[in-house]
């Protein structure tokens, strides 16, 4: 463990005040800093991952599900975690289905949610359909559907953009 070392005399010298020179043994402590390390990852408990869960729906080819113009939301993910929002659906091979109006918000506290209880109010069951744009990230993907979470959106899905919604916000852009 620890040991002093003696100077050995040396003859016909006076004695003087030694200095002992003082060696510690450091591995009983590293030895000790171990096993308490081993123990205690072994008793730790490590973070579950935490999983959101999705009902999906039964694929019909026969027939896709429909949405009806007036209870359909439609989200647009942008850049820059940007948000493009129209209240109904987008058909410009109907001519009797009027151009929507696109909005553009963001994650903020008076951003998407807002437009989405706004929604919810409106109509009661609304069926809100998340397009990622090609410039979306992940992050933009997990965020809406925190908010999904949060405004208690019953229904909602993931779809994918389309030419009609491409060509709105190209016009978007130019107005």
């Amino acid at each position: 463990m620890a040991a002093i070392q003696q100077p050995t005399p040396k003859a016909g010298k006076k004695p003087r005040a030694r200095k002992h020179s003082f060696h510690l043994d450091m591995t009983p402590m590293v030895d000790l800093a171990f096993l308490l390390l081993t123990f205690f990852m072994l008793t730790t408990t490590f973070a579950k991952p935490r999983v959101m869960q999705l009902t999906m729906p039964v694929p019909d080819k026969k027939q896709p599900a429909l949405v009806a113009n007036k209870q359909a939301m439609t989200i647009v993910l942008g850049k820059n975690h940007q948000l493009h929002y129209y209240f109904g659906l987008y058909a410009p091979a109907d001519p009797t289905v009027p151009v929507p109006t696109l909005q553009t918000t963001n994650f903020g506290p008076r951003g998407i949610r807002q437009a989405l209880l706004a929604r919810q109010s409106q109509q009661p069951k609304p069926v809100v359909l998340i397009k990622p744009g090609p410039q979306a990230t992940y992050r933009d993907m997990v965020d809406i559907l925190d908010e999904m979470n949060i405004t208690d959106q019953q229904k909602y899905a993931l779809t994918d953009l389309g030419d009609a919604d491409r060509q709105l916000l190209e016009a978007n852009k130019k107005q």
